[in-house]
């Protein structure tokens, strides 16, 4: 028990640094939440900032990969506890205590988390992802069909017993509940589409 919950209170304290929120604030004086889709995550940062939007990205892949690598690494023979890391830091990114549970998607977060653990079926997601994207420009839809897709590939490969897909799954169900509204905005059309804007 006191194994299981390190791991969850470590990755979930991982997962809340608001890294989207702290660079617009520290370098553009801005609250991110209060543009765009009001979301902390890389897509929303990018619309203030292309290159602040990057670096939002790659500090969220990289704290889930740091609660994931903090869990093998103390644990190298229960890798469920690296699972319960990971879907604790994609809770912590889209719950952060901080910001009042207020966060963002967990795309990234989750991204980082699952390529130590499920390295095989991450690429193929990332593939479904960059798929979609270049046909629609919806990075919503992409990120909710490669949410979907992660759990299945991750079964079909057997890249986890049964209990740590079960956590993959429930990843990706926060993740594609966190885009409801964007479903929502791509069935009425008035889902913004992906441009990269340079400012």
């Amino acid at each position: 028990m006191p194994s299981i919950l390190i791991s969850a209170v470590a990755g979930y304290f991982l997962g809340s640094i608001p890294f989207g929120y702290l660079l617009v604030r520290t370098f553009r004086g801005a609250d991110v939440r209060t543009t765009g889709s009001g979301n902390i995550g890389a897509t929303n940062v990018a619309r203030t900032s292309p290159l602040l939007g990057l670096l939002t990205l790659v500090l969220d892949v990289l704290k889930g990969m740091a609660a994931v690598s903090m869990a093998l690494t103390l644990w190298p023979d229960t890798r469920t506890l690296a699972f319960v890391a990971a879907l604790a830091a994609i809770s912590g990114h889209i719950f952060p205590i901080w910001l009042r549970f207020r966060g963002g998607k967990g795309v990234a977060t989750g991204l980082g988390s699952f390529i130590l653990l499920t390295p095989k079926a991450v690429l193929l997601a990332m593939a479904v992802f960059v798929i979609l994207l270049a046909a629609c420009r919806f990075v919503s839809l992409a990120s909710v069909t490669a949410a979907v897709s992660l759990p299945l590939f991750t079964l079909v490969l057997r890249e986890g017993s049964s209990a740590q897909i079960y956590m993959v799954a429930i990843s990706s169900a926060l993740i594609i509940v966190k885009h409801r509204a964007n479903m929502e905005r791509v069935l009425a059309g008035t889902e913004p589409k992906f441009k990269a804007d340079r400012k």
